[in-house]
């Protein structure tokens, strides 16, 4: 999968975004929730100081970006104050990107997206894609930063009773096109533009599927895709035992380490993990699949456009 690139070309990718590292195959990006109501890790690393040891670690194990963020946005989360969600990160953040690490800032409010910046951080993470707060989309304009811009329909909350849908796909990417194009108004460099078809918010888990089965078309809007499937509910639907439990938060890290070699596959520019070491083990084997199927494809196709071995002179 190639956004809006003709077959044999690379996919696109950020260039203008500060100190992004750069690699020839997608990008890890490792989870740093300082938070005491998330749904992974249960609050783990809540304390400033725990998630920069937490932060270091995942830095250690070979995470390119460093997503640190002070608010949960699993289903039904409360939102914390202002004043909470900045005491959270900044100090994070200011450690971190202090010791060299390329960090991106979880949120949805400009004035965190504000102050992280200035700590730091060099890339928005913006669940919302400016929908929540749209003086984000000023903000990072104005000192150059990266932006991520998911697709969202509701905070936490209530965001379940938003997954409704006549074509997932399209209606994701129709929504997505209009955040780009806010964010392309506010002044954001295309190039430090990059979107999220928002895996899990306001989704069902069918709808997180077809989502997967179909990032072609969103990848057609012509920027890389961050992919964030990492431990989340519809893989623990999937992997339910005879009794129809859900695989538990804990047990999901084999199945998310599949995904993230699959989106590598698909061209995704950077996934979004909280296990980073096999994730990225996982993105090199997939990026490596993709290259060899595209060095392929000449030997592949016949002259009638039809797969070499498919004809009546050839059995299987």
């Amino acid at each position: 999968m190639s956004p809006a690139v003709q077959p044999g070309a690379e996919p696109t990718r950020p260039v203008g975004i500060p100190r992004l590292p750069e690699r020839p195959h997608p990008l890890v990006m490792g989870v740093v929730n300082v938070t005491p109501d998330s749904f992974s890790d249960g609050g783990r690393w809540s304390r400033p100081a725990l998630a920069v040891e937490h932060g270091r670690r995942l830095r250690a194990q070979g995470a390119d970006i460093l997503d640190v963020g002070g608010e949960s946005t699993r289903p039904g989360a409360t939102r914390p104050l202002v004043a909470e969600e900045l005491d959270r990160v900044v100090p994070v953040i200011e450690q971190l990107a202090g010791e060299g690490a390329c960090v991106s800032v979880d949120t949805m409010r400009a004035e965190v997206a504000e102050a992280a910046l200035a700590a730091g951080a060099v890339i928005v993470n913006d669940v919302s894609g400016g929908l929540a707060d749209p003086e984000i989309l000023a903000v990072t304009a104005a000192r150059g930063a990266g932006y991520v811009a998911m697709h969202w329909r509701a905070h936490a909350a209530t965001m379940a009773a938003h997954a409704r849908y006549d074509d997932v796909v399209a209606e994701v990417r129709d929504e997505l096109a209009e955040r780009l194009a806010a964010a392309l108004a506010a002044g954001i460099a295309p190039e430090r533009i990059v979107l999220d078809p928002g895996i899990g918010f306001a989704k069902t888990a069918a709808h997180n599927w077809e989502l997967l089965g179909g990032l072609e078309a969103i990848a057609d809007l012509g920027r890389p895709l961050l992919l964030g499937v990492s431990r989340k509910g519809f893989l623990g639907s999937l992997l339910a035992d005879e009794h129809g439990a859900a695989r538990p938060v804990d047990q999901r890290d084999d199945a998310t380490t599949a995904l993230s070699a699959l989106a590598a596959a698909a061209g995704v520019w950077c996934v979004r993990v909280h296990e980073v070491a096999a994730s990225l083990d996982a993105v090199r084997v997939g990026d490596r699949w993709r290259r060899a199927q595209r060095a392929a494809e000449p030997r592949l196709w016949g002259p009638s456009n039809s797969r070499v071995g498919s004809g009546p002179d050839h059995e299987n």
